[in-house]
């Protein structure tokens, strides 16, 4: 594992709630990332000039290096920033680092947004104090690996290798 990267293996129950995606479309969030494809997650706001820009920037290098798996993956942007992160603005932040039909970005209502942080051990409080975390898992019950730190593009690829290789 790269320096700077603590990898750590753990099961994530999913909340019962509704998320709202960048097209507009309200969805069920467990049954969003339950249907089957390889999930890659983590957890942005659009006005950010920290962390965000950097995981996001990650997410559109990883697409390439993904080749024909593309399609069969699924990758979720979910913001902490539900009052100001609209699916509009989602849109255009999603246009800003070219994400393709399989990365989707989020938002939903505060309580929904606070639930799905919490599910995920990600939430530290206001979005000032969030940090880079992302999520990968290879199919419905089985565990996330959750990558805390600068993950590269590299090494999300090295990770999904891995979880496709024991599918």
């Amino acid at each position: 594992m790269p320096k700077g990267i603590r990898r750590s293996e753990a099961f994530y129950r999913l909340p019962a709630v509704t998320l709202v995606r960048q097209d507009g479309a309200r969805v069920a969030f467990p049954q969003e990332l339950d249907d089957g494809h390889l999930v890659i997650l983590d957890f942005i706001y659009t006005a950010c000039t920290t962390v965000c820009p950097v995981t996001s920037m990650v997410f559109s290098q990883l697409q390439p290096m993904l080749g024909k798996d593309l399609a069969s993956t699924k990758m979720v942007s979910i913001s902490i920033d539900p009052e100001f992160d609209t699916p509009e603005r989602l849109t255009e932040y999603a246009k800003k680092f070219e994400a393709k039909a399989q990365w989707q970005h989020y938002t939903g209502t505060r309580e929904a947004i606070l639930a799905v942080q919490k599910a995920f051990d990600a939430y530290r409080g206001e979005k000032m104090n969030h940090f880079p975390v992302t999520f990968l898992r290879g199919a419905p019950a089985r565990p996330w690996v959750r990558l805390e730190g600068f993950a590269t593009p590299e090494t999300l690829a090295r990770e999904y290798r891995e979880l496709t290789r024991n599918a």
